[in-house]
């Protein structure tokens, strides 16, 4: 199994930006998809799931302003990002399992799959 995130980069605060992971070498379709982030000298933390069934899941930190969403045809979820503030500058992750439990969705242990990472800076 590959997970290939891009899209990362520079971007002023109140800008967007969207990410995107490519995924290989699984049934994309059954999997449930997340994308989590690392800011540095922090704990990796949930940013947000999209199960198979396309339920959509987010921390309370980022609800309201960003959107995962999946393209089964294409292998790829996709994180909308908008209204990004500085602490959303964080390393963001891309990860994938198929047998996550509605309880454990926000656990980054919950899942078997992890992409390289995508670098998202905000400046102020």
């Amino acid at each position: 199994v590959q997970l290939q995130a891009s899209g990362g980069g520079l971007v002023q605060a109140g800008g967007s930006l969207r990410l995107s992971c490519a995924a290989s070498g699984l049934t994309f379709s059954r999997y449930t998809m997340a994308w989590f982030r690392q800011a540095p000298g922090k704990e990796r933390e949930f940013v947000a799931a999209i199960r198979y069934s396309g339920h959509t899941y987010y921390a309370d930190s980022v609800k309201g302003r960003f959107t995962i969403s999946r393209d089964n045809a294409k292998n790829t979820v996709y994180l909308q990002m908008n209204s990004l503030k500085p602490e959303d500058t964080a390393v963001y992750y891309c990860t994938a399992d198929s047998g996550v439990i509605l309880s454990s969705i926000r656990q980054g242990n919950a899942y078997d799959y992890w992409g390289q990472g995508t670098l998202v800076t905000v400046s102020s």
